[in-house]
């Protein structure tokens, strides 16, 4: 699949305003620096359309953008910044959980994870969340020109062995990013087309 073209549609908090259109919806969503913003830029091949910062939880809202007029790619606020108010975290956590409990059109979620960090409760129990209520996610792992390859698979292997030792009977699916070197994206926006084929043919 190529992306031809990217646009922004919206942003809002409340899942009821969102796009009423019935296409398929991929969200991406993880911890506050783990470069999200980028990852879109790069899966996109669009230098800005997610705005990066580096202040750490500038995304704020839930934000639409419309690819190849056919599927809606959708950039979540971050969780688990510590320079964010109890207050704020609420709210976020309630309109995200309401988002994926309730929004039909979702496909797939993505929790992006650092891959150069052992790993880490608030992403493990985000994982579980969703596990339970059945929401179908994958992991991206980002950041990986920062390490070696054998350090990538260890990292791997430590997010494996810590989720089958939890709730999982087998590790979910899941893809090796790097944004500056453009790292997994044809593997990312593959599996995105072949799941809006089969919608398709289904």
């Amino acid at each position: 699949m190529k992306i031809k073209s990217a646009e922004f549609v919206m942003s809002n908090s409340d899942v009821a305003k969102c796009p009423k259109n019935p296409i398929p919806e991929y969200a991406f969503i993880g911890r506050s620096n783990v470069g999200k913003s980028s990852l879109i830029n790069m899966l996109t091949q669009r230098k800005s359309l997610a705005k990066t910062s580096g202040r750490p939880g500038k995304t704020q809202l839930i934000n639409h953008f419309k690819i190849n007029d056919e599927w809606f790619l959708v950039d979540l606020p971050g969780y688990g910044y510590a320079k964010t108010s109890k207050t704020t975290k609420r709210v976020f956590q309630k309109f995200i959980t309401e988002y994926f409990s309730k929004r039909t059109q979702l496909v797939c979620g993505f929790v992006l994870v650092d891959i150069r960090h052992e790993p880490q409760k608030v992403d493990l129990e985000f994982m579980q969340w969703l596990g339970e209520n059945q929401i179908p996610f994958c992991i991206i792992f980002t950041k990986a020109d920062k390490l070696r390859p054998s350090q990538i698979d260890k990292h791997v292997e430590a997010y494996r062995e810590k989720l089958l030792e939890d709730v999982w009977e087998e590790m979910p699916q899941h893809f090796i990013t790097s944004s500056s070197k453009a790292i997994g994206r044809d593997e990312v926006i593959k599996f995105i087309g072949q799941i809006n084929k089969d919608l398709k043919n289904s």
